[in-house]
């Protein structure tokens, strides 16, 4: 049997989960892998970091790879199809860029991000995901805040019982309006001290 392409590795996790597949596979649920997932994503991260196409190439393969596994275990429940998962995405793309699929007219890349977040705007901050890192995640939230018209010092009211957070929010906002990512600033600042070591 010969699986290729994008829709090989499909039918390369249908074989894994079926009656004559793997039984380790087959047992899988999303929560039993969700930890899976996350890790496969920080390999991709630190490929990244690493300019290491290679390993680049191999991890982008594991997080496809769970990434269909994912979809496969709720196909198999009726809860969804990779047909949904694919048309949701492809409409969600086109909706937030009306300058390629539509009639607007962006130019500038400050035009592009308020168009971005504009598009996103509708979601509620209940559906904010708060299980990912902290620091990522507050400079999301930030900027979800911000989408939302809330002030700096709206945002700041949050924490004014902790003065050490206060500073941490306050740290991020700065970095923000730099256009830098306070995740990013922070990881650099580690290896940074790693290599004096």
């Amino acid at each position: 049997m010969q699986f290729k392409g994008l829709n090989g590795v499909y039918e390369l996790v249908k074989k894994l989960r079926s009656k004559d597949g793997c039984p380790w596979d087959r047992k899988q649920t999303n929560k039993s892998i969700k930890n899976d997932l996350i890790e496969e994503v920080y390999e991709v991260i630190d490929a990244i970091e690493r300019d290491d196409d290679n390993s680049l190439m191999e991890e982008l393969g594991d997080l496809l790879f769970l990434v269909l596994m994912h979809i496969r275990i709720k196909e198999e429940e009726g809860s969804f199809t990779l047909l949904d998962v694919t048309s949701g995405i492809i409409d969600k793309m086109i909706y937030r860029h009306p300058h390629v699929f539509g009639n607007v007219r962006l130019e500038t890349e400050e035009e592009l991000l308020k168009q971005w977040e504009k598009s996103k705007k509708g979601k509620s901050l209940k559906e904010f995901p708060l299980n990912q890192p902290s620091l990522l995640g507050l400079e999301r939230l930030i900027k979800r805040l911000k989408s939302h018209d809330m002030s700096e010092d709206e945002i700041l009211t949050f924490c004014k019982k902790d003065k050490n957070l206060k500073k941490i929010i306050e740290g991020a906002i700065g970095m923000i309006k730099e256009n830098k990512s306070p995740e990013d600033e922070l990881r650099a600042l580690m290896k940074r001290f790693l290599s004096k070591k």
